[in-house]
């Protein structure tokens, strides 16, 4: 599942939610929809009670719900019961609220702007802008990593083109083009940054980008000139691609007198994330 986890506003309380690349669909905290139905002091409570209840009459719906780990107010990621749009129905149904058409609505033009974005490219474009700006992104920077997205598009595209198989083969010629440019791998990288699960791109700076971005890009056109058959080839491809950022790295270093190369991450200089409610 390839997830991107944000946060709705839903009068004035947050409700966080994860879009699913691959099946997409939106899937809601549930625990979070039950503190904006029911105002409860413990929706946890609440849930747990209800959920038990529905289980014992046999509720196929309850069975069927996810878990997946969603940001808590304390900024750790825990396993949260989630639902897709069908299932909420579903289970609204069981909770008496006067609220609960208006969230059915919402629910409806969640998932409707979602549809929209798809269709138009330009939209979810200015989404990826907006949540940018929430997590406190400089507008340089968001300029660069919009653009350093089209560039990856250009080169996957031409992997694509080329034979290579997604997955395992476009993990690893992006590891080829980052070792030869940084000296790391993706993962050695990641974890010079101290990162996790979270995104390396995201996390660089805007001279890292750059040069990521150098690398890509380079690769792509390396590859349409010299069209490569297959992984094997493409993987040297992408060995030209990141040693042409491995020049750029080096004269810039020797500029500067330090390394292009920052151990910082998002966390140590953006505004903390927005908290997503108690899990």
């Amino acid at each position: 599942m390839t997830k991107k986890e944000l946060i709705k506003v839903f009068d004035e309380r947050k409700v966080r939610t994860v879009w699913d690349d691959k099946e997409e669909k939106w899937y809601f905290s549930i625990v979070d929809v039950v503190a904006v139905l029911t105002d409860s002091e413990n929706p946890q409570t609440y849930w747990r009670v209800l959920k038990n209840r529905l289980k014992k009459e046999g509720n196929e719906t309850v069975t069927n719900c996810n878990a997946l780990k969603l940001r808590a107010a304390d900024g750790k990621m825990r396993m949260t019961d989630v639902a897709d749009t069908e299932q909420l129905f579903r289970l609204i149904q069981s909770i008496p609220s006067p609220k609960a058409e208006p969230f059915k609505q919402w629910m409806a033009q969640v998932a409707a702007i979602r549809l929209e974005q798809m269709q138009d490219p330009e939209m979810s474009i200015e989404q990826a802008i907006a949540d940018y700006k929430r997590l406190g992104y400089s507008d340089q920077w968001i300029n660069r990593r919009i653009k350093s997205i089209e560039v990856r598009k250009e080169l996957t595209d031409e992997w694509h083109r080329s034979g290579v198989k997604e997955g395992v083969e476009y993990a690893t010629l992006t590891d080829i083009i980052t070792r030869e440019w940084s000296g790391m791998t993706t993962k050695q990288y990641k974890n010079h940054k101290g990162l996790k699960k979270e995104s390396l791109s995201d996390n660089m700076t805007n001279v890292e980008l750059a040069l990521n971005m150098l690398a890509e890009a380079s690769t792509t056109e390396i590859s349409r000139q010299k069209n490569p058959k297959g992984f094997r080839q493409s993987a040297k491809v992408a060995q030209e691609g990141g040693s042409v950022a491995a020049a750029a790295r080096k004269q810039l270093e020797s500029k500067t007198g330090k390394s292009a190369i920052s151990s910082e991450k998002a966390s140590d200089y953006l505004l903390p994330p927005e908290e997503g409610g108690d899990d």
